[in-house]
């Protein structure tokens, strides 16, 4: 694998890890119903059909698992995936929402907003980082050229 590209890999991680941070920090609001934990009895908010309506569910939180890259002959570079968070959800009091249980939780997203912050800084960094080594591997190649012609 060449430098540009382990650089290039670098890059895309980085902004993949920024992109799931900021969804993250956008929805940290983003609440919806408890998920049912027994089959028994009607949802909060069902009426005297028994119909309930149907809300949103909570946001789900994402986080990004990056790992080098070790295939193939020569390897080098990272590969970032997206997984979700588990548990996604944690209950919060909100006896206001129209989805709220009987003891008036809902489903809030398991956002850490210090983490989300941490990764963004993390993102920057990589980012920062591996656009230097871009940089330098041109004005390399650049001088090298000039010696050579």
């Amino acid at each position: 694998m060449s430098i540009s590209s382990i650089a290039t890999s670098g890059l895309s991680a980085a902004s993949l890890r920024a992109n799931v941070a900021a969804r993250n920090i956008a929805n940290v609001r983003t609440t919806g119903p408890l998920p049912a934990s027994s089959g028994s009895g009607a949802p909060a908010g069902a009426g005297s059909s028994g119909i309930a309506p149907t809300f949103p569910a909570a946001y789900v939180p994402l986080r990004v698992d990056q790992v080098d890259q070790s295939s193939g002959s020569t390897p080098g570079g990272t590969v970032a995936t997206v997984s979700t968070v588990s548990p996604s959800y944690i209950a919060q009091f909100d006896p206001s929402a129209p989805f709220a249980n009987q003891d008036g939780l809902v489903a809030a997203p398991n956002v850490d907003l210090a983490d989300q912050f941490v990764q963004l800084a993390t993102a920057k960094y990589s980012f920062m980082a591996n656009s230097k080594v871009i940089q330098a591997y041109s004005e390399t190649e650049k001088s090298l050229l000039d010696i050579t012609a």
